[in-house]
């Protein structure tokens, strides 16, 4: 006779405990990295210019350099959430990226504090975003992983349909420095309690062993695996166009006519679509194969690009965000989910890590390269088109996406939390 569930193991429930952790972890994740410093650096991005007189390219320089710190970083911070548990690890990185994000409100014509400050930011970054708690909350699910890891990053996108639009204000009321200061201490009110009391792995105490039992590839043989490459160069070439173009977006529409509060409008038009992305690509990665998934979202994305590329409206400028924002939402989901399908839970986070190597790295490229564009020819028009190019071809490498490993077999292992053979291994590179 089978044994109903109860709300202790059956992820269903709204009391299952799994759905705190992923609540908390929407939560706390509004006042991470991409909230508090993406979304809103295309909004500051004028203030400085016009403050220190430096060009558009060198302030997007400083946005590279926490980016491409966030890429070297990541795969050591992914490290030591699978050695030492997410909340070891994201509590002192919570603490150190809001105090360097506050201490911008005390930025100088110096450029090397201005880099200084953002290489700060992007070496802890990571702890504080999807990266941090995305090994935590997939801990807790297995037959709903998709949507729980939907619902843990569509906290993101909350926060950053939301500071745009702070940060908008605080700067017509209060100055560019003060609006440094107030976004800084959100990590501090909102990410750090819920983290110390709510961030949790299963399995609260963590030993050697356990680690070790858990299923999954070892790093070695998933980076000799062509899932993995996939994924990486995936990424690779849609950070470089989508975070690029986040980053340049508000300043991009203005000159274009539109209003300083229609162009905030717009970035907060990127995250709010990004919510339904989510939320909708976790519901389909729990039925769907996911690659399938990803190649619509990134082809939806490559629309929006090109669509860009020609608005001269704010009506254009927010279609274009929606259609950008949705498969951008929808798109963070697939990157942890596959992982955890391919390679398992063992080193979940160290693999998520070095993918978002090539994320950041590419996202500080992109920005740049879209700064020197408009530097060079007064124009975002041609390099849009390009980047969107690049997004379609990354649409068609998930066709080369081989089938899941036997899915019975992983979750049978982690029940288990027995030492056990590794998982099968997918097609090798």
């Amino acid at each position: 006779m089978r044994i109903p569930p109860t709300s202790s193991n059956n992820e269903l429930s709204w009391d299952y405990p799994g759905w705190r952790v992923a609540g908390a972890s929407a939560l706390a994740s509004m006042a991470g990295f991409g909230p508090i410093l993406i979304y809103t650096f295309g909004i500051m991005l004028k203030s400085l210019t016009g403050e220190f007189g430096w060009s558009r390219e060198t302030i997007s320089t400083a946005f590279g350099c926490a980016s491409f710190t966030l890429g070297l970083s990541s795969p050591g911070l992914g490290w030591l959430l699978d050695r030492y548990g997410p909340r070891r690890v994201i509590v002192p990185c919570v603490m150190l990226f809001g105090a360097a994000f506050a201490s911008l409100s005390l930025l100088t014509n110096n450029r090397i504090q201005l880099f200084g400050t953002f290489i700060l930011i992007g070496a802890v970054g990571n702890a504080t975003s999807q990266m941090g708690f995305a090994r935590a909350v997939s801990t807790w699910f297995q037959q709903h992983r998709g949507m729980a890891l939907a619902v843990m990053i569509a906290g993101s996108t909350v926060g950053s349909v939301l500071t745009p639009f702070i940060a908008q204000r605080l700067i017509v009321n209060y100055g560019w420095r003060a609006t440094y200061a107030i976004l800084g201490s959100a990590p501090f009110l909102i990410a750090l309690p819920l983290v110390i009391r709510f961030l949790r792995e299963k399995t609260e105490h963590r030993t050697s062993r356990l680690v070790a039992s858990m299923a999954g590839t070892p790093v070695a043989a998933a980076l000799a695996t062509r899932p993995f490459w996939i994924l990486a160069l995936t990424l690779f070439l849609t950070a470089m166009s989508t975070t690029g173009i986040l980053t340049h977006l508000a300043a991009l529409l203005t000159d274009r006519g539109v209003t300083a509060g229609g162009a905030a409008a717009a970035v907060s038009v990127v995250a709010g679509t990004g919510i339904i992305g989510r939320l909708i690509t976790g519901w389909l990665l729990d039925r769907a194969f996911g690659p399938r998934v990803n190649m619509v979202l990134l082809f939806t994305t490559a629309a929006g690009l090109l669509l860009l590329s020609q608005a001269q409206s704010a009506a254009s400028g927010l279609v274009a965000a929606a259609l950008i924002g949705f498969s951008m939402g929808g798109e963070s989901d697939v990157t942890p989910y596959l992982l955890g399908r391919y390679y398992g839970l063992r080193r979940f986070a160290t693999l998520y890590g070095l993918t978002w190597t090539a994320y950041a790295v590419a996202a500080a490229m992109g920005s740049v390269l879209l700064g020197r564009a408009f530097d060079a020819t007064g124009s975002y028009g041609v390099v849009l088109v390009r980047l969107a190019i690049l997004v379609f071809i990354a649409g068609l490498l998930m066709l080369l996406m081989p089938q899941y490993p036997p899915k019975g077999a992983m979750e049978a292992r982690e029940e288990a939390s027995v030492v056990a053979p590794e998982i099968p291994l997918p097609e090798r590179a």
